[in-house]
Parts: structure tokens; C-alpha cells; sequence
């Protein structure tokens, strides 16, 4: 059996005296989809911020690909091939699409910032950028400002920024935060195509997209991990469906 990519040994981290994530072991397979489900307060968000090291554990240690990562910050862990995007979008909106992703493969690559001086002249990076707003589905959309794109499609444009830096893993926290209907169907089946291709940690309160694309699935509750098994363990754990599944509280 293969060496998991990511884990997590004996993560804890505490804010005063409440424990927001207490003794948390993951071992996540490379190219695995993994969702991290569970109630508002579990824990979720925190756990995602230690696995990309913009939050430091207590206690506990983060490996990829068996590399001790647990000390090193955020922008090192990137190097390594951790991605990650967040609840909030976070892109620069007066820069189009295309120049938002040209701007994380500059980064990812150790160029200087000053991307709006050279990007136009750069054909590679303009193919490369904009192969990645084609990846997304915003061929259409590349050279709008992205303060002008919908909400649904500011959240595909940051999971290609997160893309755009060639990530071995991806975090996701709640990228169909905020979508309606339509929108939600469209990212659904983009995290559809992306799944295989790389190993995503996803945080998701959608419990159809969690069950229809997850390989496997860990439910924490107060900071504990609970369960973690495929799709179908997790729908028929007793303990799941009384301390999760069925309530009707919800992030």
C-alpha cells in the first residue's frame, strides 16, 4: 500500500480553553478527494488552516509525501505543492481574470511582482493563464475585471488562482459558499473534473456533493474526529447520524 500524501498526527489547537481541534489524525492518499464534514464549530476551518500553516497546532505534526512540514509557513508549503482557497474569495478585482491567474503563476514560479509591467509582453504566461481560465470554464471572461464577474464565477477564478500554483494538494473551504442553484451545479461538476487529478481536501455543508464526489469523508465534531470511512460507512454511522447527519443546525 502506498504512503498516504498528507497527514496529520495528534493535532491540537486551543483558543483560551476551548480545544477547536483536540488529538486530529488524518492520513489523506494522494489523488484522493477527501471532504472534512461536521457542525458549525467543529473545527473545520482550523484544521484546514494548520494543514496550509497560516495557523501553527499546539501540538501534532503535518507531513506531505512524509516531509515534516508542521514548521514551515504558509508560502514554503505552497512551494511543496499545498494550495489552498478560502470561505471568502480572495483576488485582486481590479485585475481581469486572466491577470489574476497570470499573478499566482508568476508567484508560483519566483518571479517579481510587478506582473502588470511584463504580462502583456509574456506569450507563455498569457497561454498558460489563459489555459487555466479555460480549465474553469471562463474563456469568455478572461479579460474582464474581476470586481465585474458574478459571484459563482469569482469562486471558479480562485480555485484556479489556487490551480495556477500546480498544487500536489488542494484545500477547499466551502467553495459552493454563497452560490445559487445554477452556480453550484456549474462547480460541482468543475470539483467533478478536477477530481483524480490531484488530491483535494474539501470542507463542504452540501451534503449531495459531499456523498456524490467525496472518496472518503471524516465528520469532527468539537474539534474530534469522529468517523472517517467512504461515503456509505459515513451515511450509516449511528454515531454520524445522531451527532451530525441529523440535526438540523448547520455552518
Amino acid at each position: 500500500m502506498h504512503e498516504p500524501l498528507l497527514t496529520a498526527e495528534g493535532l491540537c489547537k486551543s483558543f483560551g480553553g476551548l480545544k477547536v481541534t483536540d488529538d486530529v489524525n488524518l492520513a489523506i492518499s494522494e489523488n484522493e478527494l477527501h471532504a472534512i464534514i461536521g457542525p458549525n464549530g467543529a473545527g473545520k476551518t482550523t484544521l484546514l488552516a494548520q494543514l496550509a500553516g497560516s495557523l501553527p497546532p499546539d501540538a501534532g505534526v503535518i507531513r506531505l509525501a512524509g516531509e515534516n512540514v508542521t514548521s514551515l509557513p504558509p508560502h514554503q508549503r505552497a512551494n511543496r505543492g499545498i494550495g489552498r482557497s478560502f470561505q471568502i474569495t480572495s483576488i485582486f478585482p481590479e485585475f481581469t481574470a486572466a491577470e489574476n491567474i497570470a499573478l499566482a503563476i508568476q508567484v508560483r514560479d519566483g518571479h517579481s511582482f510587478r506582473f502588470w509591467q511584463q504580462t502583456k509582453d509574456d506569450e507563455s504566461l498569457q497561454r498558460r493563464a489563459r489555459a487555466a481560465v479555460d480549465r474553469i470554464g471562463l474563456a469568455g471572461r478572461a479579460d474582464i475585471p474581476a470586481t465585474r464577474l458574478a459571484h459563482g464565477e469569482k469562486r471558479a477564478l480562485e480555485l484556479a488562482i489556487a490551480l495556477a500554483t500546480q498544487p500536489r494538494v488542494l484545500l477547499l473551504d466551502e467553495p459552493l459558499a454563497g452560490m445559487g442553484p445554477e452556480e453550484s451545479v456549474r462547480m460541482t461538476h468543475l470539483l467533478a473534473k478536477l477530481k483524480g487529478t490531484l488530491t483535494i481536501v474539501l470542507i463542504e455543508h452540501d451534503m449531495d456533493v459531499v456523498f456524490n464526489l467525496a472518496d472518503r469523508v471524516t465528520v469532527m465534531v468539537y474539534g474530534r474526529i469522529i468517523a472517517t470511512g467512504t461515503p456509505n460507512a459515513i451515511r450509516s454511522n449511528q454515531e454520524v447520524r445522531r451527532s451530525y447527519l441529523g440535526e438540523e443546525s448547520d455552518e
